[in-house]
């Protein structure tokens, strides 16, 4: 199966799962977001790449004239516009299609933002650059995502995380770290203006039943866990009687150049 295969396949059956996920459905930044939003896109259309389950949408809806939430999985876009509906958000419309390759003319959005989605993307240089061609001269992508760690003890770090990404979701593909994100970005030619960071805090029973993770991949996060050297545990801050533990996040905001 195709990555993008695995995608759909991994998150269509969880759509409603990720609606009501805490995780998702809170968080500052989606009043960041808004505020951005009412800021750069008001009046002029908006564009959430990688939708989900439509969080980002719903809070940039009330601030622009048209928000697309654009998404891979059919599922989660249903979601997504039964949501819209119910909200009474009459300016949020869905469209299913692959980040890397996107259905919109040149200078379409005031606003392309993409939340907790990026690691997902085979390939994020294509999507970047994809996001850019979409946005208007001077418009602004806002990208939020778990990060990688960096310092003296970041391949060991990023070697435990990644690995406990994958065996919890087989559709990961990486959470870049914040240096990379920054060359990536100004690869595809956008400026970055901004950049929050914060932890987010992962509860552990939740974060495997919403992705409905297998007992034998279960059962290798917990031995990862348990063999885990204590500069992991400390950095991700693992509770060790719940395995609870705290991810790295990022909000990086940049600016198409031309």
């Amino acid at each position: 199966m195709e990555h993008q295969g695995a995608v759909v396949r991994q998150f269509g059956s969880q759509a409603q799962a990720y609606l009501s996920s805490s995780v998702h459905a809170q968080g500052r930044d989606l009043g960041q977001l808004a505020e951005l939003a009412a800021r750069v896109a008001a009046g002029a259309s908006a564009l959430d790449l990688g939708c989900g389950a439509g969080h980002a949408s719903f809070a940039l809806a009330p601030h622009v004239a048209e928000v697309v939430a654009y998404d891979l999985s059919h599922d989660m876009l249903a979601v997504v516009a039964q949501a819209a509906a119910t909200r009474g958000l009459a300016s949020l419309r869905v469209q299913q299609g692959p980040a890397e390759r996107l259905p919109f003319a040149d200078g379409s959005f005031a606003l392309v933002a993409s939340r907790y989605s990026a690691h997902h993307w085979s390939d994020v240089g294509a999507a970047l650059r994809e996001a850019a061609r979409v946005l208007a001269p001077g418009g602004t992508l806002c990208l939020i995502d778990v990060v990688g760690p960096q310092g003296p003890h970041a391949p060991l770090l990023d070697s435990h995380l990644q690995a406990l990404e994958l065996l919890r979701d087989t559709s990961h593909v990486r959470d870049y770290s914040r240096l990379e994100w920054r060359a990536m970005l100004a690869g595809a030619g956008l400026a970055l203006q901004d950049e929050h960071d914060w932890r987010l805090d992962i509860g552990f029973s939740s974060w495997l039943a919403r992705m409905r993770t297998p007992p034998a991949l279960e059962a290798a996060i917990r031995q990862l866990l348990a063999h885990a050297p204590d500069e992991v545990l400390a950095h991700y801050q693992v509770d060790p009687a719940t395995l609870d533990f705290r991810l790295e996040s990022a909000m990086f905001v940049a600016q198409r150049i031309g």
